[in-house]
């Protein structure tokens, strides 16, 4: 039995997915079983998948029904004792899981282990900068639901048992199937699953110092459809409202927020001003306290959306040349240092 089961849902990600699954044949830790779940993608992905000659990948393929369907196909047919899952345009380190599974095997008390991530464009060029939680240790549902430690769906190793703990079952056309994910949050199903962990169980959440994992930044994925991402990022708040009322009740506001400004940085990344300072102003106007709980990040994402918004593209990417090289030295010397501010943050 393999200690590890690898988790790639896989939709219309030929331009992609070969270096994807190359990332995960380059593990340094081999003791592995790759599941590729294809939701009937209507590409050459799955073509493309077929051609790596290694005994460790298993198609398996569904009517496309959504990524939470794809990974819940993906963790009943697991055979590990850890999850770790994959998106198919993102890509990991060869080091990836020999970390993961060292922290799980010495961390009994962990459910969830992550790494931080590194961006990457569509090249899969690193963009010097980096998705960093605050908080490493000392996670508790407030947090995950305002801030998502975790990140990306490519960052978690899970044990399978958290996965056991939260299983609800559901019918799904003229069968019941155990799920894990909710099939009917079809974009944030993330969020609502890191969030169920943390209120239905006693397993922790803790991450890893290191950028493992690198997260593609994709102008044709899900994070350029603002619109669409919040819709369904509020689809799983009404969600967590069903099991954990005072949770929203308390937090809603301020999660929020959050999710908004970081819709802003996104839309200002794929140059959409009007956008972006549309999200910045209604962040702030939702919960003014971000202002205050978090200045220096909220203020700079207004200043940048508004001067993508007022400026010329040529003044605006002077600008944003010169705040990049400041942004990549801050960012690597608080990953370099992330394990003391974590520790102070708890």
């Amino acid at each position: 039995m393999p200690k590890v089961s690898v988790i790639i849902p896989v939709y219309n990600v030929e331009k992609y997915i070969a270096a994807t699954v190359a990332s995960v044949l380059a593990q340094t830790y081999t003791d592995f079983e790759l599941l590729i779940i294809d939701d009937e993608s209507p590409d050459q992905s799955v073509q493309i998948c077929q051609q790596f000659a290694d005994t460790r990948i298993k198609i398996i393929h569904q009517k496309n029904r959504g990524l939470a369907v794809a990974r819940n196909t993906g963790i009943r047919h697991a055979r590990g004792e850890y999850l770790a899952f994959l998106d198919g345009d993102d890509l990991w380190l060869p080091e990836k899981l020999e970390q993961h599974v060292a922290h799980l095997d010495n961390s009994p008390a962990v459910g969830v282990s992550f790494s931080c991530s590194a961006f990457i464009n569509e090249a899969g060029q690193r963009l010097g900068i980096y998705q960093i939680p605050k908080k490493l240790q000392g996670i508790n549902p407030p947090y995950i639901l305002c801030r998502n430690p975790i990140g990306n769906g490519s960052a978690p190793v899970i044990r399978k048992q958290v996965f056991e703990a939260i299983k609800f079952v559901k019918l799904q056309g003229d069968r019941v199937e155990s799920c894990y994910f909710d099939p009917q949050c079809r974009r944030s199903e993330d969020i609502e699953c890191w969030v169920r962990i943390a209120v239905q169980t006693s397993w922790q959440f803790e991450g890893i110092s290191q950028a493992l994992t690198l997260y593609r930044i994709n102008s044709s994925g899900l994070s350029a459809n603002w619109v669409e991402q919040f819709d369904s990022w509020q689809q799983a708040i009404e969600k967590i409202r069903t099991f954990s009322p005072e949770l929203i009740s308390q937090y809603e506001n301020q999660a929020k927020a959050y999710q908004l400004r970081y819709l802003a940085r996104r839309a200002i990344t794929l140059r959409s001003p009007s956008i972006a300072v549309k999200l910045i102003n209604r962040s702030v106007a939702t919960y003014w306290r971000i202002l205050f709980e978090e200045p220096r990040r909220t203020f700079l994402t207004w200043v940048a959306a508004s001067f993508l918004f007022l400026l010329p593209d040529f003044f605006y990417n002077h600008i944003e040349d010169i705040a990049l090289k400041f942004t990549k030295i801050a960012h690597r010397f608080y990953l370099y240092h992330l394990d003391e501010f974590s520790k102070s943050s708890i």
